[in-house]
């Protein structure tokens, strides 16, 4: 980016800011990639239709927008328990789901956030393999996978750059699966070509995020975390504990919005947007329609 281009994202940003929210209105945010447009679409919506007035903020980096909710420009968005958990709150310890999301609802509460009911989407790492593929067929676990390596089958996985090298990523899954991928049997590439090369059968296992719409759209098959060694990062509106206490209405909304989600509905709905070129605002009012929210 360009000196004068980066300024002016930065005065752009500094703009939006600046903006005071609409009178009584709910602000709605949101990050930058596709789930997140989508989980602030379908929030904006259905916000809406329960009688509150929105101003929906999303594309925003993580950091971003975390910071807007801590200083009072934004009241609620979806955010991964174990983002909180390691990226704010910069916790290394590994911690079970439930425990995750306990810690951070403690440490968040007191920069006056409230995290409500998580929904069941694990937003985490996960390995896939083409489904019904007879060199990967019989692996349906990471304990497989390992004791494919160990058996010194011939497999290949396609990760990303930084993947190799995080202890949340292959060196702490080898450690717990108990095997060792050579450098012959990676792939490294950027996240979001690692999809394509198992689609393309340039690879045999593939680096995922566990709610990824092309996982449904290119027919991949998520081997099961037998051991649980990937951090739970599951989807939870977070509400500014300020604005709950003034629309107490806004969590049984919000909670009956995320008791609608999980990994394959929202593998589902980002595939709709990703694969199926959709558009966000008709992905939204659809599910929403169809689970009986408005």
């Amino acid at each position: 980016m360009k000196p004068s281009s980066r300024l002016f994202a930065i005065a752009a940003l500094a703009a939006l800011w600046a903006m005071p929210a609409k009178a009584n209105s709910i602000v709605v945010g949101g990050k930058n990639f596709t789930e997140q447009l989508l989980l602030a679409e379908v929030t904006s919506q259905l916000l809406t239709k329960k009688g509150f007035k929105v101003d929906k903020r999303d594309g925003l980096g993580s950091q971003v927008v975390r910071d807007a909710q801590v200083s009072g420009q934004i009241d609620v968005y979806w955010e991964y328990t174990g983002t909180s958990l390691v990226t704010y709150n910069k916790v290394n310890e590994r911690l079970g789901a439930k425990e995750t999301y306990e810690r951070v609802k403690e440490l968040d509460a007191k920069l006056g956030l409230t995290w409500l009911t998580p929904s069941a989407a694990n937003n985490t790492y996960a390995i896939a393999v083409r489904d019904g593929e007879p060199k990967t067929d019989a692996i349906k676990t990471l304990s497989d996978l390992a004791a494919a390596f160990n058996d010194k089958k011939p497999l290949t996985i396609a990760v990303n750059a930084e993947f190799p090298g995080r202890p949340d990523g292959l060196p702490g899954m080898q450690t717990t699966y108990g095997f060792k991928a050579g450098r012959a049997n990676l792939k490294s590439m950027d996240s979001g070509l690692t999809y394509q090369a198992l689609r393309d059968k340039q690879v045999d296992a593939a680096l995922v995020f566990a709610t990824d719409g092309r996982i449904q759209g290119f027919k991949f098959r998520v081997l099961a975390d037998d051991k649980e060694f990937f951090p739970n990062y599951a989807a939870v509106p977070v509400v500014r504990t300020e604005t709950l206490k003034a629309n107490p209405k806004l969590e049984e909304a919000l909670t009956a919005l995320a008791a609608k989600l999980s990994d394959e509905v929202l593998q589902g709905l980002n595939a709709k947007v990703d694969v199926d070129k959709t558009p966000i605002e008709k992905v939204a009012s659809q599910f929403l329609t169809d689970n009986g929210l408005i």
